[in-house]
């Protein structure tokens, strides 16, 4: 990129953020209207802000993908069209769920500092603006061109302010002595069984994209290997998803088939991900057996020794998946040109 279109993209962006900004102060004037507020609680700032700075988030990215992508899909057979619209509409949704998700645990974390702080409709407004502003700027850079590897950082980051902020609102503090389903529980479950289900999008957008990325890498001949990568990660999603609509509480065996479906196509995801890269890298092969190994190494120290309960093992096991995902992503996006290919095939399966 020549530095002048640089500097007109930026230009642009920080229009963009302004705009935002002053989307949010306008709809938190009209939304906190009233006595002055906390910041969390009851009646709060945290719940019309989160919702706010969601939707100016959301909005963002839209605009911006409209303004930078537009006419990108025209020359696409229908099936690459449809997958291209389906990931946008997905990462909409995705955008809006991060950017509440952080404003509320932000409340909960400058609310625990700032006891007793109250602010007029006004003071609200501007941290609603703020808070749009941050979510805008993001979204909006977003829309300029995503990455699969961004992808995967937003599912990472997602995926630790959720379950954070279902931490924090659990109603039973002692849930990590048995397992990450106890988060789902009752009617503060909310936060964490829609923490599962966004990230469930977000693991099958993911997924798009790595097909995406092996279609211009490796190009049509490879089409129906890559719909079998793309299928598995959108069946991997889909199970994740299953577990946040289906807590423990309401049928155990969905729930848990969900939870261990998930583990199982993940992990036939990674190896039909890794099987479709040429080579494979020496670096992913490296990372793959080293991070199964620490894989095995935590499954003993649960089982046999005890020395953590099995929260500390799902942790481990997800944080390791994570760390895989993102060793993946970012050899993939070594290899693969950053120019679309549009295909050739006017089908998925037939040329």
């Amino acid at each position: 990129m020549d530095t002048s279109r640089g500097l007109h993209d930026e230009t642009r962006t920080v229009w963009a953020t302004a705009l935002c900004f002053a989307l949010g102060t306008v709809a938190g004037l009209v939304a906190l209207q009233g006595p002055p507020r906390a910041l969390t609680g009851p009646g709060s700032l945290s719940q019309p802000i989160a919702v706010i700075a969601g939707i100016v988030a959301a909005a963002a990215f839209v605009i911006s993908t409209v303004q930078h992508r537009r006419g990108e899909t025209q020359p696409m057979p229908p099936w690459q069209t449809a997958i291209s619209h389906a990931s946008a509409v997905a990462l909409t949704v995705a955008f809006a769920a991060v950017t509440a998700f952080g404003v509320l645990l932000g409340g909960i974390v400058f609310g625990a500092g700032l006891h007793d702080f109250t602010t007029p409709a006004l003071g609200g407004a501007l941290v609603a603006g703020v808070a749009s502003a941050i979510g805008g700027r993001f979204a909006y850079t977003a829309g300029v061109g995503i990455r699969t590897r961004d992808l995967a950082a937003l599912l990472f980051g997602f995926l630790t302010i959720g379950t954070l902020f279902a931490m924090a609102t659990a109603a039973d503090p002692l849930w990590w002595q048995q397992n990450f389903s106890q988060l789902g529980l009752g009617a503060r479950g909310w936060a964490f069984n829609g923490t599962l289900v966004v990230a469930g999008l977000l693991f099958a957008t993911v997924g798009a994209y790595i097909g995406r990325d092996l279609h211009r890498l490796r190009g049509d001949s490879a089409v129906r290997g890559i719909a079998v990568v793309v299928a598995l990660w959108g069946a991997t999603g889909l199970a994740l998803a299953v577990v946040g609509f289906v807590p423990i509480e309401v049928n155990r065996v969905v729930h848990w088939i969900a939870a261990i479906g998930t583990l199982v196509l993940f992990a036939l995801a990674a190896a039909m991900s890794t099987k479709a890269l040429p080579g494979p890298p020496r670096a992913l092969l490296v990372a793959t057996i080293g991070l199964a190994v620490l894989l095995v190494a935590a499954v003993l120290l649960h089982i046999p020794v005890r020395l953590y309960s099995s929260t500390g093992l799902e942790a481990i096991a997800v944080g390791l998946g994570l760390v895989w995902m993102t060793t993946f992503v970012r050899v993939l996006a070594v290899l693969v040109p950053d120019a679309p290919r549009v295909s050739a095939r006017a089908t998925l399966w037939r040329g």
